[in-house]
């Protein structure tokens, strides 16, 4: 039981890893800023 729980564990850190791989590498500082305007939203025509 307590392998089983491990290796659930070691999937768990391997899934963290790559979002995480893949959401900052190559970025100095994280997220880049947010530098344009929000979008508008756009309201639903009525018929």
């Amino acid at each position: 039981m307590g392998l089983i729980l491990l290796e659930a564990l070691g999937a768990m850190l391997l899934l963290l890893l790559i979002v995480w791989w893949t959401m900052f590498a190559g970025r100095n500082k994280g997220e880049p800023p947010s530098d344009a305007p929000p979008a508008a939203e756009e309201k639903p025509k009525k018929p």
